[in-house]
């Protein structure tokens, strides 16, 4: 279902506090909304009810436990009307007008006072006015502390004794100002910032960007900002401990619903990640250079090891690599000594691999090559790139995909959609007009978009590998485990090659490139098992089909199943499940076949077989690719490891662990 979430951004209209703390996506008619913080989507209630669960109001559903507590204390503020009744006071309020401080040349008296000799006088107050406001003045100076001057002054650009003192309320321009022009100085004043700093502007983007603003605010004025010495010490300490603390937290959930360690590769560095169906967390990272590069397997074997024993043995029901070069030997070194877990080679690396090998096909190759004339021409010039945009309404061509080959085709795909917009901008007058079209690329391009060979061809290689694809964002998906779908996925792909190339001999060319890969998958039981666990897909296959996969959930319960007794019992309970017996067979039951995730249809409807629903649930409950979780990381992995002092090593090796594992939150 996330998959099909379109992302809603906001507009000016949504003034509601609680907006800035929650993503809005739009599923078919229906808008819906995640909480920033704890994910919780919500799909009805409003913003109110996002602002309730935020703030903690008992009795009205869920409570986020991972919101700020300023933003909590804000929320609840605003809901009880506690914020409304602190400005009424203020404004009925008999104190003193605060005094605001302004170089002559830009202070404007309203009507009823003037200055006159750096005083302020009320209109008809005569000079001993003048006297009692010169010595209000001199009073209220005194009580300043010297530090807030020294902020005025530099903020002004001015020495405060040659400010004039002015109540606020008597000053032209700065009553009431307007909410753009507020909003303008901020996003002005941040937009300096990132721009001095070479940020990415997505990081205006970040769940940590408004929790940051909101603690800026509440500071007030004259806050002191931190040092560079505060960042690099105890303020990222102490987000190394946030984070641990959160690990910590999850370690439970990994003895309950079992764990996947991901092993993702980059630049010769191992990063180790653990995945629930709850949160993906960064454990670590090492340096692997010299065992990748040697002989020795037993090496790699050790380091994954140490991870195992760091998570736990139990708690572990697979480990991820590359399903190539030394994983494979390490893994299986890995499964003799830990025999209550498996091996497994990232499914999304696999699928990599196929289309990789499909993309050497000739026919394949050659549209490949047709397609990049397209798209290079459209994206290396802005003249070019703004002109398709106009005819495609804002679609792009491009489509940045989980892996390197993927994206080849996924770019194919998005063409293919948008075939009719594009042969109409190649034969409008602005294209025509343009300079690019009589240059050697865009008469390429012109030709390849009105060549109707190039788009049978396209079309061709989008039905055999769009099932392909499909697997790929199942197994990568962060929110939703593909363990008991990608053993489906995988046969559909298969039949759709077969349905699209009729003939054996050109559908076998693909089946041989999907078994290769796909063989090191087949001869492990986890993902027949999972399919077998599903209840969308067993209630509706054959029994000779049954057969040949009850085997897999027999190989998985003797692995991950240590007690022989709980292995006896789960046995006599497939038989219930396999005929429906009980709440299996009651209508609900079936209904939510196809509606429920299966983890949580087996944590609804097993409890009359809680052994085998404890199983299913931890089985289901993993991921199928190390990629879940895979992104840019801001100090990459490769320069901790390059640096020769022991302690800036270890201050950026916690800067990694700490960015690595905010990212993750998002997911």
């Amino acid at each position: 279902m996330d998959s099909d979430l379109e992302p809603v951004a906001l507009t000016p209209q949504k003034q509601d506090s609680a907006w800035k703390h929650c993503e809005v996506y739009k599923y078919g008619d229906r808008v819906q909304m995640r909480c920033l913080y704890c994910k919780k989507m919500f799909k009805g209630g409003g913003i109110t009810r996002v602002k309730e669960h935020l703030a903690g109001k008992k009795g009205q559903g869920t409570i986020c436990d991972q919101v700020p507590e300023e933003v909590r204390l804000f929320l609840q503020q605003c809901i009880d009307g506690t914020v409304r009744r602190q400005r009424k006071r203020r404004r009925s309020s008999a104190e003193p007008l605060p005094i605001a401080y302004f170089p002559p040349e830009e202070t404007q008296v309203v009507e009823g006072s003037y200055v006159n000799n750096g005083d302020v006088v009320a209109a008809g107050g005569g000079q001993s006015s003048g006297r009692t406001k010169q010595r209000t003045y001199r009073s209220r100076k005194n009580i300043v502390e010297r530090s807030e001057l020294a902020n005025v002054e530099d903020l002004i650009g001015g020495d405060m004794d040659n400010l004039i003192p002015v109540a606020i309320s008597s000053v032209k321009n700065i009553v009431h100002p307007s909410s753009k022009e507020r909003e303008k100085t901020v996003h002005m004043a941040i937009g300096r910032f990132l721009f001095d700093i070479g940020a990415d502007f997505d990081a205006v983007s970040s769940v940590n960007f408004q929790p940051l603003v909101d603690a800026i605010v509440s500071g007030g004025f004259g806050v002191s900002l931190p040092a560079n010495e505060d960042i690099k010490s105890w303020i990222l300490k102490s987000c190394v401990e946030e984070v641990k603390n959160d690990i910590d937290e999850c370690r439970p959930l990994w003895k309950k619903t079992g764990c996947s360690v991901l092993v993702q590769e980059s630049n010769k560095v191992l990063n180790f990640l653990v995945h629930c169906p709850e949160k993906v967390v960064f454990l670590r990272s090492f340096d692997a250079s010299e065992i990748l590069t040697s002989d020795d397997d037993d090496e790699l074997c050790e380091v994954l090891k140490e991870v195992v024993e760091e998570i736990g043995e139990t708690n572990v029901v697979q480990v991820i690599t590359k399903c190539e070069g030394h994983y494979v030997s390490a893994g299986k070194k890995l499964m003799e000594a830990y025999p209550s877990l498996y091996w497994v080679p990232c499914a999304a690396h696999c699928v990599d691999k196929m289309l990789e090998e499909f993309g050497k096909i000739d026919w394949i190759r050659e549209i490949i090559e047709q397609a990049r004339t397209v798209t290079r021409i459209i994206y290396n010039h802005s003249g070019v790139l703004n002109l398709m945009k106009k005819f495609t309404f804002g679609n792009d061509i491009l489509q940045p995909a989980f892996t390197t080959y993927s994206t080849n085709f996924a770019t194919m795909s998005r063409i293919a959609e948008l075939k009719p917009r594009l042969q109409a901008m190649v034969t409008s007058s602005e294209w025509n007009e343009c300079s690019y079209s009589k240059e050697a690329g865009g008469l390429a391009m012109t030709e390849t978009i009105n060549d109707e060979s190039f788009w049978k061809a396209l079309t061709l290689a989008n039905n055999i590998t769009v099932r392909l694809l499909r697997v790929l964002r199942i197994v990568s998906a962060a929110r939703r485990p593909g363990m008991g779908y990608v053993y489906a996925a995988v046969y559909r792909a298969k039949e759709a090659i077969k349905t699209h190339l009729v003939h054996r001999e050109d559908y076998m060319v693909f089946w041989k490139i999907i078994d290769k890969w796909w063989l090191q998958q087949q001869r492990l039981p986890l993902h027949a098992a999972g399919f077998y666990l599903n209840p969308k897909f067993f209630y509706n296959i054959g029994e000779e089909m049954r057969s040949e996969i009850h085997l897999a959930v027999v190989d998985c319960i003797e692995k991950l199943v240590p007690e022989d007794n709980i292995q006896d019992i789960i046995g006599k309970d497939i038989n219930s499940y396999k005929n429906a017996v009980g709440i299996f067979g009651r209508n609900l039951a079936i209904r939510a076949r196809d509606t429920m995730l299966p983890a949580e249809w087996w944590s609804t409807y097993g409890e009359s077989c809680l052994n085998l629903s404890r199983f299913a649930i931890r089985l289901l409950s993993q991921t199928c690719s190390s990629l879940v979780g895979s992104g840019r990381i801001l100090t990459p992995m490769e320069k901790v490891y390059e640096s020769k002092n022991s302690i800036e090593r270890q201050r950026l090796s916690d800067l990694v662990f700490v960015q690595y594992n905010m990212r993750l939150r998002r997911l």
